[in-house]
């Protein structure tokens, strides 16, 4: 089941949930609008699944910044969430789609356990400019059934992420490289 937004205000106040810095307004009926951080990474290179990803980070400018196509971009959320409550689902927006913006198609889901800002995979269909802090998508939060088995106590790879992750892929492929 996913959580309406007085229950996600709710379960904020009680400390079953995290979202810092939290803004009552950004609640809709069933999520929470998270922003775009203020920074990007720019991976507009040949990538290899078994070597260690080196792309640039740059900040994204109040006056914008200008994706192009064909090339990847990992941005970071501006809100930290997380919860030992609750799974969560992060998406882009029906407003970013319209502007021919993909983001965070292949991870949507943050396990129990997990306060992270998020690590998103950007790619624009057109040449299109963003702005820091703007809304980008919706968080929604899901109950979850069974016995709950936080993210922090099984040691994935991701779990001390604080910024813009890079693939840690190689980690896990013989002779991978860092």
């Amino acid at each position: 089941m996913i959580l309406t937004g007085p229950a996600i205000a709710a379960a904020r106040t009680s400390g079953e949930i995290t979202i810092e810095p939290y803004e009552p307004e950004r609640l809709s009926p069933n999520a929470y609008d998270w922003r775009i951080g203020e920074t990007l990474r720019i991976c507009d290179g040949n990538l290899d699944a078994a070597t260690r990803t080196h792309c640039p980070e740059v900040p994204i400018p109040a006056a914008g910044f200008e994706l192009t196509p064909d090339v990847l971009y990992l941005g970071v959320t501006y809100e930290r969430t997380g919860s030992e409550a609750y799974a969560q689902l992060l998406n882009g927006s029906r407003t970013i789609g319209a502007l021919g913006i993909w983001v965070h198609v292949s991870a949507p889901l943050g396990h129990q356990g997990h306060a992270i800002r998020w690590t998103l995979e950007i790619k624009a269909a057109r040449r299109v400019r963003i702005y820091p802090l703007m809304t980008f998508g919706k968080l929604a939060f899901l109950q979850t059934f069974g016995a709950r088995a936080s993210y922090q106590q099984h040691g994935l790879k991701y779990r001390a992420s604080q910024g813009i992750e890079t693939s840690r892929l190689y980690e896990e492929l013989p002779g991978g490289r860092p």
